[in-house]
């Protein structure tokens, strides 16, 4: 027997796969538990469907993932830094002071996707930004000294 997964069965299938498997696990299991949904014609028709529209929509999120990276690689962000003897930094700049200047800026971007070390001396520097799995932006973040 024929099934398409609906959901995620660790070991068994994905979401949208189509698997074939014994009459019995099929139907009382996948099918009555809401893992799976027969393989009928009407069924794979559908499921060419939302492939499809997933596939456009997928595009369309990427396309506009290249956009925002090509606005925030054009940008510069600057940070004041407290200095002592030397022009050594007092703390650091974090990812969490990284997302609130990108927040300030109209950019609303999680935390965990900026991908840095912290920054622990004045200049240029760049910082990753996972925009999605396949965009990755890389802006310019300036540390200046302050008073």
């Amino acid at each position: 027997m024929k099934v398409i997964f609906i959901k995620d069965l660790k070991g068994q299938g994905k979401k949208n796969e189509v698997k074939e498997v014994k009459d019995g696990y099929g139907m009382n299991f996948l099918v009555k538990n809401g893992y799976a949904v027969l393989a009928t014609e009407a069924n794979m028709r559908n499921l060419q469907k939302q492939t499809a529209t997933a596939a456009l929509e997928e595009n369309l999120l990427v396309k506009e993932m290249e956009d925002l990276k090509k606005e925030l690689e054009k940008k510069v962000f600057t940070f004041i830094a407290k200095t002592g003897k030397q022009d050594m930094m007092f703390g650091q700049i974090s990812s969490k002071q990284i997302k609130k200047e990108l927040n300030d800026a109209g950019y609303q971007i999680d935390k965990t996707k900026i991908i840095m070390e912290p920054i622990t001396s004045l200049g240029m520097h760049e910082v990753k930004i996972e925009l999605h799995k396949d965009v990755i932006a890389t802006i310019k973040v300036k540390v200046v000294k302050g008073n």
